[in-house]
């Protein structure tokens, strides 16, 4: 997150949809399915508003605890014989994997799905550096190898089609590139790292949860890459946000009930792995990172968002993200979660991502945490607003409409006039790139005859003169 260049998301978002006819439509398909099979899983859960209330509850409690919980964890942790960090920032959590991995002379790792080592930029830090870095899960490497972080939290690859990965693998692991079967294309990336499990000298991993009471953590993936990256090199090291904390290995089975059904609909993931130290003859490190995070915890209005247990179920009913794509938002994280989180990291790179949103509401609907993404969405609009990251053109538009609106015979007059505007004046004004980007994709909208407030007015008028009650 280096890069100070304000992310223009609208144009992001068009070149996504300019592509072809194919990507957007199977990008809203496949992500829209994930959210029906969530609900269709969380129906079969008579209690499930009850887990929901638990989690959240949970999660309040230990956040607002959570130096305390710390150091819990980090006793026991160590207690079990492996070696706790602590990193402020990205910057030294880079810093601690690369002493660990320069005092133990390693030059290849292989890592498993992290957004905290995504977020720190870990793998460019490495390779500069040269360490090679290999990501182990799928979708993950799918994106390592085209150069593109990942679009998803859960999928990092579902703007992809499969012809896409033909492609991809054709240029970067000699491939048929007309073979676009799934079960060939993920056995060919199987055979291609298989030797780099075996050749990597450590293996990195993030954490879904970590459990204070006993320092240990578990690791969630459908495909047992970490648990493979954990197991076959010597050194395994992790890297865990302080926000994942949980106080009690009791806890963990709420969220574990929570977390699957709402990214994909699944009861569970098919590899739920609990790390409590080294393996025999191995090592363990692990990292606790704030990176933000106890900034974050002093935002009265935003604290809430590091409950977020990283499930992606906003993403997949948001209608603006389905249809833009998650490098749209060009950060870590995308869709509504990452709205609300991305600007704690750079208010001013990332001030155009609060408008990037419909306000429906949806994300907050199935947050299984129940964080009130919509409206810290609408809080966020209100600090850039506040703080003038908005273009000048912006700030005046929404300067002279709230004027309007503050006004009723105003707004009235503006009404009237707006409407006979719109039916003299000729496309090709009504539709200008500079005065009027909202009508490049779709048609402006045609007035009615007549407003509500005149019907209503002609309709108590009408009832008036028959006697009749105002409704």
């Amino acid at each position: 997150m280096g890069d100070d260049k304000k992310v223009d998301v609208a144009a992001h978002a068009a070149a996504f949809l300019a592509q072809d006819d194919v990507h957007e439509p199977m990008h809203d398909k496949n992500l829209w399915a994930a959210r029906m099979k969530r609900d269709a899983a969380a129906r079969e859960v008579p209690e499930w508003e009850t887990l929901r209330e638990l989690a959240s509850q949970i999660k309040e409690h230990t956040l607002t605890h959570l130096y305390d919980y710390l150091l819990e964890f980090e006793s026991n942790a160590i207690k079990r014989g492996a070696k706790v960090y602590w990193a402020r920032d990205a910057a030294e959590h880079n810093q601690h994997v690369w002493n660990i991995l320069q005092e133990k002379n390693i030059s290849a790792v292989i890592k498993s799905k992290s957004m905290l080592q995504e977020e720190c930029g870990m793998t460019a830090f490495l390779e500069n550096r040269g360490i090679t870095v290999t990501e182990s899960d799928l979708g993950e490497r799918i994106q390592q190898l085209d150069d593109q972080p990942p679009s998803h939290i859960v999928m990092p690859a579902i703007h992809k089609t499969a012809e896409d990965v033909a492609q991809l693998f054709a240029r970067t692991i000699g491939t048929d590139p007309r073979n676009t079967d799934p079960h060939y294309l993920t056995e060919a990336m199987r055979d291609n790292a298989r030797r780099r499990f075996l050749e990597a000298g450590a293996g990195m991993t993030g954490a879904n949860f970590a459990i204070a009471e006993t320092g240990s953590f578990v690791v969630c993936t459908n495909e047992g890459n970490a648990d493979i990256g954990a197991a076959v090199p010597p050194v395994h090291i992790a890297s865990i946000g302080i926000e994942k904390l949980l106080p009690k290995v009791k806890d963990l089975g709420i969220f574990i009930r929570l977390l699957s059904r709402s990214a994909l609909g699944t009861l569970a993931t098919q590899y739920t792995s609990h790390f409590s130290g080294p393996r025999k003859g191995g090592e363990l490190h692990i990292i606790l990172t704030d990176n933000g995070r106890s900034k974050r915890l002093g935002m009265p209005d935003f604290w809430t968002s590091l409950k977020c247990i990283r499930c992606g179920a906003c993403m997949n009913t948001c209608p603006v993200y389905r249809r833009s794509g998650g490098l749209a938002y060009g950060a870590t994280y995308s869709g509504p979660i990452g709205i609300i989180l991305d600007p704690t990291f750079d208010e001013s790179r990332y001030s155009e991502l609060p408008y990037h949103s419909s306000l429906c509401g949806s994300c907050t609907a199935v947050c299984p945490v129940k964080i009130n993404i919509s409206d810290q969405i609408l809080q966020w609009r209100k600090v850039m607003a506040a703080k003038k990251y908005l273009p000048v053109s912006r700030r005046l538009a929404f300067g002279a409409a709230g004027k309007i609106f503050e006004h009723p015979q105003l707004f009235r007059s503006a009404e009237t006039m707006a409407s006979g505007a719109i039916r003299f004046t000729p496309d090709f004004l009504l539709y200008n790139r500079v005065l009027n980007p909202w009508g490049r994709h779709r048609e402006l909208p045609h007035f009615a005859g007549q407003t509500f407030r005149e019907w209503y007015l002609q309709y108590r008028a009408k009832n008036n003169e028959h006697g009749e009650q105002r409704p």
